[in-house]
């Protein structure tokens, strides 16, 4: 399993540009219909979709000149959100089935009608030759039958938040309809789970999902439990602190799976999407914009390892050996990995002792974070050891702290196991060290975005599940790569981090209990 990896170690050897390739992805300002109550007529919404594909060819023209072999637009990014099922039947178009079809919208515009949102993102892949995912509004005919169990919908179709994909002469060659919805009223729940890939002459295999999939077993970890390790992400995500920002817990699946992902965020203020990015485990560029910067979109583009196991297997046997030989300055900024299943020693922690020595802290409370009530107990001094328990996850912690200017700033750590039930049902485990709002206890678990105090630490946990996702995130919303990971396979997981160029916000182990989700 791809899930299942030991001691991470980060090398400083080069991945060469024949065992990589440059992605691009948008963070899209999306130009929204001011009443999307209201229908529209198709001409209408043809003219408000045509106002954010303009931005698109715009974006398209500028990766192409940076040289992107593939472009990721974000979700809701054509027509915006908040519509009814009525409302945004203006938006739709039936996208054809590429696993049935061969279709080139762009070169064969007359085969299919009102397809003018697929034809103008075919033309525009074609145009600038490169693979290009693009997020829209789908509607499917279906039949109902009020006398089986058939969930078609009584007025006869589907209505899907769909992903697209076009290679790079325009042939539609992807379609995915999201499964888990995010309170999206105008849309339907596929009636069984997608999933879906597509090839590339460039890096081989990719798996598309989309924003609030991230968090589930279906598609995503059946993606890579397929050996798909590089995926598309269109996502409108609200960020929400102090665990799951988006380029937090985007970060933190890239880590934790061991699989790239390209990820496109809306950027909209008011209702806080932001945070885009290019991970693969070795390298992240992304953008997370910060209060008082301008409300406008943001192209990313970054050179990536390939990770298909299947793509670089095939291009050793033409070549004759190992593809990407190691050595000589990085390329991009990308850094080679490899993975080693020893033990580590007792360095390891920040003192001589295994981690799991120390007693648990008898000093606890319980706090909400994130509408759950995680099990705190405080930090003390400028470094110590402690742990926290929640049922049968324990949480353990060696730290070392520099507080900068006089800072009191207080921490805390916390853990939860149990099913988050606000805005969405799933089980977790997490371990979680906090900053934490004030000076009260009371405050620990609420949103924090800056923090002065750095932090030498080992936190560590055994999980119930092998579905664990690592970050550290520093003030202003700024990513660390963790020094050392390690999972070993009764389940625990170990995060070193040191040196820390700015203040510690959170590090966090994320656990998704996938088989507990529905008890």
């Amino acid at each position: 399993m791809l899930f299942i990896h030991f001691l991470t170690v980060f090398t400083s050897s080069s991945t060469t540009v024949g065992s990589s390739y440059l992605a691009a992805v948008y963070e899209h300002r999306v130009i929204l219909n001011p009443e999307p109550h209201v229908a529209l007529s198709r001409p209408a919404a043809l003219q408000h979709l045509h106002q954010n594909l303009d931005v698109y060819e715009e974006q398209a023209a500028r990766a192409a000149q940076e040289g992107a072999q593939i472009l990721v637009f974000p979700e809701d990014g054509l027509q915006g959100f908040n519509y009814s099922r009525s409302s945004i039947s203006g938006y739709l178009e039936t996208v054809p089935d590429p696993q049935q079809e061969s279709w080139n919208p762009c070169t064969e515009p007359g085969r299919h009608n009102n397809t003018e949102v697929l034809q103008r993102l075919s033309c525009m892949a074609r145009r600038y030759s490169l693979y290009l995912v693009a997020n829209m509004a789908d509607l499917q005919p279906c039949s109902p039958d009020p006398s089986s169990s058939s969930s078609c919908p009584s007025d006869g179709h589907w209505q899907f938040n769909t992903n697209v994909v076009f290679r790079s002469d325009g042939l539609l060659v992807a379609r995915y309809h999201k499964h888990n919805l995010y309170f999206e009223k105008a849309f339907d729940q596929p009636p069984r789970p997608e999933i879906i890939t597509f090839d590339t002459p460039f890096a081989g295999k990719f798996g598309v999902l989309t924003c609030f999939d991230l968090l589930f077993h279906e598609p995503t970890v059946t993606l890579v439990e397929r050996g798909v390790r590089q995926l598309v992400y269109p996502t409108a995500w609200m960020n929400q602190l102090p665990l799951l920002a988006a380029v937090q817990f985007q970060r933190a699946f890239s880590l934790g799976a061991g699989v790239s992902i390209l990820a496109a965020n809306i950027r909209s203020d008011p209702l806080g999407m932001t945070g885009s990015g290019i991970f693969s485990p070795v390298s992240a560029l992304h953008h997370h914009a910060r209060q008082g910067d301008p409300e406008e979109g943001r192209l990313l583009v970054a050179r990536v390892p390939v990770l298909d196991p299947l793509w670089l297997g095939e291009r050793e046997s033409l070549s004759g050996g190992p593809s990407g030989e190691r050595g000589g300055d990085t390329e991009g900024g990308v850094r080679g990995e490899s993975w080693s299943s020893k033990p580590v020693d007792s360095g390891y922690c920040l003192q001589e002792k295994t981690c799991l020595d120390f007693p648990p802290s008898s000093a606890t409370f319980s706090s909400s974070m994130m509408y759950d009530p995680f099990t705190f107990v405080l930090l003390y001094g400028a470094e110590g050891e402690l742990s926290v328990c929640d049922g049968p996850l324990c949480c353990r912690l060696q730290y070392r702290q520099s507080q900068q200017g006089g800072s009191t700033e207080l921490y805390a750590l916390g853990a939860f196991a149990g099913t988050h039930t606000v805005n969405g049902r799933y089980a977790l485990q997490v371990c979680a060290l906090v900053r934490c709002a004030g000076s009260e206890a009371s405050s620990c678990g609420q949103e924090v975005e800056e923090a002065e105090s750095k932090m030498d630490f080992v936190l560590e946990g055994k999980f119930g599940t092998r579905h664990v996702y690592p970050s550290v995130l520093a003030s202003g919303l700024v990513l660390e790569q963790p020094e050392h990971l390690e999972k070993t396979a009764d389940g625990r997981v170990t995060m070193r981090h040191s040196n820390m160029a700015a203040g510690l916000v959170t590090a966090c182990l994320y656990g998704r209990m996938h088989h507990l989700d529905h008890d």
